[in-house]
């Protein structure tokens, strides 16, 4: 060989440009998850499973557990902020900042603040948008609350997560609590 790189594939014309418009799309996913509304904004499946994009509106006290799983996560703050735990470290990540969670890397956020945080977050490769169609309930919009749940409601969704978990390639360092799906 040479050494020289392979060619380029030729385009793949089966693949259609994807615009997504979470405001006014009625067929984006919005769903609510651990606090907040998750829209998927590009799945794996429009992206042959190289990555997945999610717009997550946090609402205060929102956000995951301590976690972890094997693809790379990048959260971009569109507004507010989020006080994230990564291992050991603790930091507050604001609106026009990024921050990149290496894969197999302990980690967590919340909205510790009073006002809502939006963030998009880029999971490469794609599968966590499953996942949180599997454990998040349907919501009608980008904004919308999640709805009112029994305690009964949130333990079997607490733990349809933890079962759920090592099939998205994650594991819950300390498990969700009763509060939000």
């Amino acid at each position: 060989m040479s050494g020289l790189p392979a060619p380029i594939p030729a385009d793949d014309l089966t693949r259609p440009l994807t615009v997504a418009r979470p405001e006014t799309d009625e067929t984006l996913p919005h769903l609510a998850v651990v606090g907040g509304t998750y829209t998927i904004l590009v799945s794996g499946a429009q992206t042959q499973g190289r990555y997945t994009l999610i717009d997550m509106l946090t609402l205060p006290g929102g956000g995951p557990p301590p976690h972890r799983h094997d693809f790379e996560e990048l959260f971009m703050v569109l507004e507010g902020e989020i006080e994230l735990t990564f291992r050991d470290q603790v930091l507050t990540a604001r609106a026009g900042e990024t921050v990149n969670i290496p894969a197999n890397a302990p980690h967590s956020f919340k909205n510790v603040s009073a006002r809502p945080a939006r963030l998009l977050c880029l999971c490469s490769p794609a599968g966590q948008e499953e996942f949180f169609e599997q454990v998040g309930l349907p919501v009608p919009t980008r904004t919308s609350p999640a709805p009112e749940q029994s305690a009964e409601q949130r333990a079997q969704a607490i733990q349809k997560a933890l079962a759920l978990a090592a099939t998205y390639r994650s594991e819950f360092i300390r498990p969700p609590s009763t509060g939000a799906p």
